[in-house]
């Protein structure tokens, strides 16, 4: 499963059932936010998936889903919160185009599908003349992502012993 060993979501997700507590957090991200309010994109199958939330997307759906998200936090919910404490700090706050989830099938990496999924919601961006913006804790995603066009923003470490984290923006 993408995500199984992610630095940020073992820091931020119980350790007990963390894959079943992983996959029901990306599935309300998947399906609750990015399906019905913002934008995925799959390619070659499931091979790859990007899931972005866009200028119209609700806030209410995040304060709708918060407790469900502490719920699938357990243990690790007051991780989860200074994180996105922190994070919030360095998100754009004007309207954008949020990168949430990128995904790739391990075994497929490097052959152009994750350009493939990302690269649409850059050019709505664009057309829409707003910024793109993500996060990432996994350092080699920084080159791969700055190809793309996103400049690093920030960089800092989530609290609690958290990962180093980097706010990248493509304006």
């Amino acid at each position: 499963m993408a995500f199984a060993d992610n630095v940020f979501t073992r820091h931020v997700i119980a350790a007990d059932d963390h894959l079943e507590r992983l996959e029901r957090f990306q599935g309300l991200f998947v399906g609750r936010i990015g399906l019905e309010q913002g934008r995925v994109w799959v390619e070659d199958g499931v091979g790859a998936v990007a899931v972005w939330t866009t200028p119209r997307t609700s806030g209410e759906i995040f304060a709708e889903l918060a407790p469900r998200f502490a719920e699938l936090a357990g243990d690790r919910l007051e991780a989860y919160e200074a994180a996105e404490s922190v994070m919030a700090a360095h998100r754009p706050q004007g309207p954008s185009w949020f990168l949430g989830v990128v995904g790739v099938d391990p075994a497929r990496q490097g052959g152009g599908l994750g350009g493939a999924v990302i690269r649409p919601g850059l050019e709505a961006a664009e057309r829409e003349g707003v910024p793109a913006f993500l996060e990432t804790s996994v350092a080699r995603n920084v080159p791969f992502y700055q190809r793309l066009g996103f400049e690093v923003t920030a960089e800092y470490d989530l609290p609690d012993g958290g990962p180093r984290t980097w706010s990248m923006t493509r304006y």
